[in-house]
């Protein structure tokens, strides 16, 4: 199969996966099955796409023109690859996992969830593999489109406020200041073109700079504060979507626009000359601190999750930001590290609710002996967010504190340290009170009715697949970290 009809028929699946679950609506065993065999179809194909770029180093194809000069076109370069992998890898153990899920709570209209879900993912390879701004900003705003009516899922007041509230923050900044820096870039530079180096030779510094500010508050999907506020309030979707909306798709679509906007709009030598690179820099830094002593008071289990998502996104803008060679591999590599650590996370949150019905951290008190490999992997996915061994998100931290070392932002290295200190406090107690109880015992005995562990079967398998993922990624970071290197 030549490159091009192979990356046409990465994008194909998707949609093809849609008509497939509409045929088997009623038939919830070949839809679920079909959605995982799809996902797995996809993440193969994206690895025959690697094969064949690390071959060729160059796959590129234009779907068609809209007017001279603007473009729908697709190209595969480091960072796309790496962002292709990580959601490809992840959709099919999502889907396993919400196949337990859904069954055990019950959840209405699973079609149209398992569409929506189809959707995103096309969207998530669109941006992944985006030629040109426009082709970028057309699948960013379908991802938005795609993912409000999985949020919106439950269909009560709280869920249909919490999807107006992310989809209102979401447009606003996209059309408002992204779409905006789109079309002045094409204004400025006469092209949408990405280009490693950058393509804002000639423009002024003063244009850039407004550019920048544009850019970074218009990728509202980055949640750096004060656009940030759309997060929180999605944490009234199935936990399967939280899943999605925190790792495999929504986020992680912010992030990394923001890090191939840096790389291959500005570039990292004209993006350390910015003037507002600098305020824009400390703002991730705030983020990052403020985020994390919200988290901590937080008793809801998914709502400090949450905020400890938008603590962990600003790492990544912050990493693009330092504007030298080591944020940038580390913003990348932890876009991958913090995927499965917070995929993990969610997936035990999720399975806590369904199995043992608690939400809030102290009624875990004891949980562990009923649901010991759940909240063991809890365990292991917080070690990665806070960047301890034996789990990857060591390496992705260690070399933003690097990048902050290299640029001399030693506030910024501070940030970092506190941040990690945090993420220390609201992540570990709640392993620790599963299998540490105390005097007092079980907040609520929970009755394992003989089994092992209360998770859903599908949704346990899911949680083994990403936890061990979380520990492999800290022996074999090296080979992320080489792919990275690529870009720089």
């Amino acid at each position: 199969m030549s490159t091009t009809n192979l990356l046409l028929t990465t994008f194909a699946l998707p949609l093809i996966l849609i008509a497939l679950i509409l045929l088997f609506r009623k038939q919830p065993n070949l839809r679920e099955a079909a959605s995982i065999g799809v996902g797995i179809l996809v993440f193969v194909c994206n690895l025959m796409l690697l094969q064949h770029w690390l071959t060729t180093e160059e796959i590129s194809f234009t779907l068609f023109t809209l007017f001279p000069g603007v473009t729908i076109a697709f190209d595969i370069e480091p960072l796309g690859m790496i962002f292709a992998l990580v959601a490809s890898a992840l959709w099919p153990v999502t889907t396993l996992y919400a196949l337990g899920y859904m069954r055990a709570h019950h959840e209405p209209r699973q079609t149209q969830f398992y569409c929506f879900f189809a959707l995103s993912i096309f969207s998530v390879m669109g941006i992944a593999f985006a030629g040109n701004l426009m082709t970028l900003f057309v699948f960013y705003e379908l991802l938005t489109l795609a993912t409000f009516p999985l949020v919106a899922h439950a269909g009560t007041k709280k869920a249909k406020r919490g999807a107006r509230t992310y989809l209102g923050i979401l447009l606003f900044s996209s059309i408002l200041f992204f779409l905006l820096a789109v079309i002045s870039t094409w204004h400025f530079t006469g092209t949408m073109d990405f280009k490693l180096g950058g393509i804002l030779d000639g423009v002024s510094d003063g244009v850039v700079s407004v550019l920048l500010i544009l850019f970074v508050f218009g990728v509202g999907k980055a949640a750096i504060m004060p656009l940030h506020g759309w997060l929180p309030a999605a944490m009234v979707a199935p936990t399967p979507v939280s899943a999605l909306l925190h790792a495999v798709a929504v986020v992680k679509a912010g992030v990394f626009t923001i890090l191939k906007v840096m790389v291959y709009v500005f570039g990292i030598e004209r993006l350390a000359t910015i003037p507002s690179g600098t305020f824009l820099l400390y703002l991730a830094g705030f983020s990052i601190l403020f985020a994390s002593l919200v988290a901590i008071r937080k008793r809801n289990l998914k709502a400090r999750l949450a905020w400890s998502t938008v603590s962990q996104l600003g790492y990544i803008t912050m990493g693009a930001l330092l504007a030298s060679p080591l944020g940038v591999v580390g913003s990348a590599m932890h876009i991958t590290m913090h995927a499965f650590s917070k995929i993990t996370l969610f997936f035990c949150a999720g399975a806590i609710i369904v199995a043992a019905h608690k939400t809030e951290i102290p009624q875990m008190r004891g949980l562990g002996k009923q649901m010991p490999i759940t909240m063991l992997a809890f365990g292991i996915a917080s070690l990665g967010i806070i960047g301890l061994p034996p789990a990857g998100g060591t390496w992705s931290k260690w070399m933003l504190l690097m990048g902050t070392a290299e640029t001399e932002h030693w506030i910024l290295m501070l940030i970092l340290m506190v941040s990690s200190l945090l993420s220390i406090g609201y992540l570990l107690p709640v392993t620790l009170r599963a299998f540490f109880p105390g005097p007092e015992g079980p907040a609520e005995p929970v009755h394992a009715n003989g089994r092992f562990d209360l998770a859903p079967t599908a949704s346990l398998i899911a949680i083994v697949i990403t936890t061990f993922a979380c520990l492999a990624l800290f022996f074999y970071a090296d080979a992320i970290y080489q792919f990275a290197m690529r870009v720089v």
